[in-house]
């Protein structure tokens, strides 16, 4: 019996095996790799990674799935699932668990767009950070995590601030069943700076700040957001060269560091 994809959980099955081996390509596995996979779905994609991978550890939400995962791999050895909300999962305890510090682990998922942002983001704010990201997103989310000066968000800030990220390929939205509403792409995120606590706590406070109110100039945001007279933050960007009238999206995250430094 085919699966029902459960809207309410953004499911979109991945069909079309060119692609599923372009991906399989792009990830780019080696036998001591382990794999972890966020929403496998029917288990299309955990297969090709059981076959490249020491180990694939797919962690999934929908517990109608599971039962028919847990058979189709039965004799899988280097498969395994765990039912729950990547969102609440304790993911340092896994890494442990697993001695994922150890060794090079890669995330690889089909995700909903919805919970795009906070995925990666769980992921490069730990102490051990992926080898390497692999994801399927929808392709307008893809081109604002690669984004460049001019068109900068939180979300591109805040992916770019630890990793180098490219857009690999794009996907037709008729690669999956049911057909979404709009194409996909497989972005690859290779972390390149370690997880600081307290220094990134301060720089994504000052880029918050710098974001709240869209239609307003960086200076008026910091201004308004910190409390500081304003005239104090155009004379801080001035000796940065940061001209006061520039707004947030204007940045790269070399400027923002630049900004942490001084306020």
């Amino acid at each position: 019996m085919e699966n029902k994809p459960k809207k309410s959980l953004g499911q979109n099955f991945l069909r079309d095996e060119k692609v599923l081996q372009k991906i399989i390509e792009a990830s780019d596995l080696k036998s001591d790799d382990f794999v972890i996979e966020i929403g496998p779905g029917e288990g299309v994609l955990t297969e090709q990674l059981a076959k490249h991978a020491q180990k694939v550890i797919a962690i999934e939400l929908d517990s109608d799935l599971l039962p028919k995962l847990t058979e189709k791999f039965a004799t899988q050895k280097n498969v395994e699932f765990i039912h729950a909300n990547i969102l609440n999962i304790n993911l340092p305890a896994l890494i442990s668990n697993y001695k994922l510090q150890t060794t090079n682990y890669k995330l690889i998922a089909n995700i909903p767009y919805y919970i795009t942002s906070p995925i990666i983001r769980l992921f490069l704010e730990q102490e051990t950070q992926p080898q390497e990201i692999l994801l399927m997103v929808q392709k307008e989310v893809a081109q604002r995590i690669t984004a460049s000066t001019g068109q900068m968000s939180i979300l591109s800030i805040s992916v770019q601030y630890y990793a180098t990220a490219e857009i690999l390929f794009e996907v037709s939205k008729n690669a999956f069943f049911p057909v979404p509403k709009v194409d996909s792409a497989i972005i690859k995120i290779t972390p390149n700076r370690k997880f600081d606590k307290e220094l990134d706590k301060k720089f994504f406070r000052l880029v918050k700040a710098g974001f709240s109110a869209k239609r307003k100039t960086l200076a008026n945001n910091l201004s308004n957001s910190l409390q500081l007279d304003k005239s104090i933050v155009s004379e801080k960007l001035k000796a940065l060269s940061i001209s006061e009238n520039a707004r947030a999206q204007e940045l790269d995250v070399a400027d923002w560091q630049r900004l942490v430094e001084i306020f």
